[in-house]
Formats: C-alpha cells, sequence, structure tokens
C-alpha cells in the first residue's frame, strides 16, 4: 500500500530545510518556522493542539507554537521527519488515514507561495486517496454554505453539497480541490460555473475545518 503521508513529509522536510526559517508560505503571516512549529504541536502536544480546531484552547495551542518556533530550525525540521509512535494523529494506525491529507496541504502551502510554481503531476492513485478526503471535507465544510454545490473530481467521483439555493459547480483535481475547500482557494486551480455573486462568495468564504 502506498504511504503517501510518509512521502508528502519527506518532502515538506526537505523543501523546509532547502527555503529556510523565513520563507513564506500560502498561511498568511506564517513562515516555514511557523508551519514546522504548528506540526510539531500537532503531533507532539496534546494539550495544546486542541487550540487548533477550539476556540477557548487558542491561546494557549499559540503560546506552546510560538515557544517551539523559537527552537533551532534544523532541529525543528529533524523532529517533522521522526513523528512520535505514541502520537493521536501520527501512529501506525492513523499515519496514513490522517497524515496523508495533512502534510499534502502543508507541503502546498509552502510549494505555493513560491513564485513560478505548478501543480504537481500526482499519481492516480494518490488522487484516488485525496478524492475520499476531499469529499468528506467538503460535507463538513461547505454544509452550510447558502447555494447548492456540485463537486466534481473528473474521473473520481462528485458530490453535492451546501444548504441550497443558486446552483455553483466547482471542479478540479482531488488534489486542487482538497486545498479548494480548505480555505487555499487563491492557489487551488478549480473552476467554478455559475452565478457570479455566489461563486465569488464561494472564493473569497473562509473555508476549511
Amino acid at each position: 500500500m502506498p504511504r503517501y503521508a510518509r512521502t508528502e513529509r519527506e518532502a515538506l522536510a526537505d523543501l523546509m530545510l532547502e527555503l529556510g526559517p523565513d520563507a513564506p508560505t500560502v498561511n498568511e503571516g506564517w513562515t516555514t518556522r511557523d508551519l514546522a512549529a504548528h506540526l510539531l504541536v500537532r503531533e507532539r502536544r496534546p494539550d495544546a493542539a486542541g487550540g487548533i480546531l477550539l476556540p477557548p484552547l487558542r491561546g494557549h495551542g499559540e503560546a506552546v507554537r510560538r515557544r517551539m518556533a523559537a527552537g533551532p530550525y534544523a532541529d525543528l525540521v529533524a523532529r517533522i521527519r521522526r513523528p512520535p509512535l505514541w502520537s493521536p494523529v501520527s501512529n501506525p494506525l492513523t499515519d496514513e488515514l490522517v497524515n496523508g491529507l495533512e502534510f499534502f496541504i502543508h507541503h502546498e502551502d509552502v510549494r505555493r507561495a513560491r513564485p513560478g510554481w505548478l501543480p504537481r503531476d500526482l499519481p492516480a492513485r494518490q488522487q484516488a486517496a485525496l478524492w475520499k478526503r476531499a469529499a468528506l471535507l467538503a460535507r463538513v465544510a461547505l454544509r452550510r454554505f447558502p447555494a447548492d454545490l456540485l463537486i466534481q473530481a473528473p474521473g473520481y467521483g462528485e458530490r453535492t453539497v451546501g444548504r441550497g439555493g443558486e446552483r455553483l459547480r466547482v471542479v478540479g483535481a482531488p488534489g486542487e480541490l482538497v486545498l479548494f475547500i480548505s480555505g487555499r482557494q487563491r492557489v487551488a486551480r478549480v473552476q467554478v460555473d455559475g452565478p457570479a455573486e455566489p461563486a465569488e462568495r464561494l472564493r473569497a468564504a473562509s473555508l476549511g475545518l
């Protein structure tokens, strides 16, 4: 079975070392150092990782992330390469399920912040795996969007989501749809068909979990 979580993790770590700690990312205001610290908090600090999703814990999580980011950059990247087996998100049972998506997204966060980037030609099996995640992500992230959204990945599948209303069609490769639905609309190469106003609102919406 392909281990896309591992290959994306290694590729991200290699790129982080190549670019150094101050390179920009797609995440507004974050450098590669900031992103490295985020990944370490997520895997190694369960007490602080809840702040990624839960607003009441956000202050503690951000304080821990900032302290972690102050460490030597090469050490941060080395620790990303060696995830702890005890972690809820990186143990052998959960790694591919959870991190195949996480590290693909963050690898692209670094890649697509550089001038002249191009989408990668991903293997069909990886695209299929990403489509499964995209379909689930769309159901959660877009369930309240005020439109009838048809999400299509030609050759992989389609999913209808949204709260209902005007019809929009969002078409792209699975990896591009993952980036779009996770809030990276400005760097995701997808096509949005439908009325101009809701289409523009979708492109500007705060998406993701």
